[in-house]
């Protein structure tokens, strides 16, 4: 009777690991999964640059203090509404043509921008700066002079503040 009770308990205590073995099993396959759909979806978000609102969008006035870390001034741009995500606008910072070259200052931005215009106009590009809105004001209204060691940024900024 020993004997066949030993046998019952092991062969429960089979069907148990296999149970949770195979639990186990379907967690990291959800786990895999899970990463890999964020990752592909941070992937497109950083290559496929959008505007928070296409078409018109709003203005908005946006001051970036000195000193400001690339995710600062991302911080920055989120809370204001011009970017959908911080950590995607510092990867993409990280990866274009500007990265460390945003400059201190107070801008006009619109939340029809994309990021790439956003980078450009804060980095002192004067493409960028220079294209006009519909209104006929520039993208950029103001940048302090101590944040532009060539003095550029300030000449293509200030022009937008005049007419208002």
């Amino acid at each position: 009777m020993g004997n066949t009770r030993d046998q019952v308990g092991k062969v429960g205590l089979f069907l148990a690991s296999g149970v949770f073995r195979t639990a186990f099993y379907v967690c990291v396959a959800l786990l895999i999964f899970w990463l890999g759909k964020s990752a592909y979806q941070f992937g497109y978000d950083v290559f496929n640059q959008q505007a928070v609102s296409p078409g018109a969008g709003q203005e908005v006035t946006v001051v970036i203090p000195d000193g400001a870390s690339t995710y600062d001034v991302a911080k920055i741009l989120k809370s204001k509404g011009l970017i959908q995500d911080s950590l995607v606008f510092f990867a993409q910072e990280k990866l274009s043509t500007y990265k460390g070259q945003m400059k201190a200052g107070t801008y006009l931005l619109s939340t029809a921008y994309t990021p790439t215009r956003i980078m450009g106009i804060l980095a002192g590009d004067e493409e960028q700066a220079g294209v006009s809105s519909d209104d006929g004001t520039n993208a950029a209204a103001d940048t302090d002079s101590d944040a532009s060691s060539d003095g550029a940024a300030d000449t293509a900024a200030g022009e937008g503040e005049s007419g208002q």
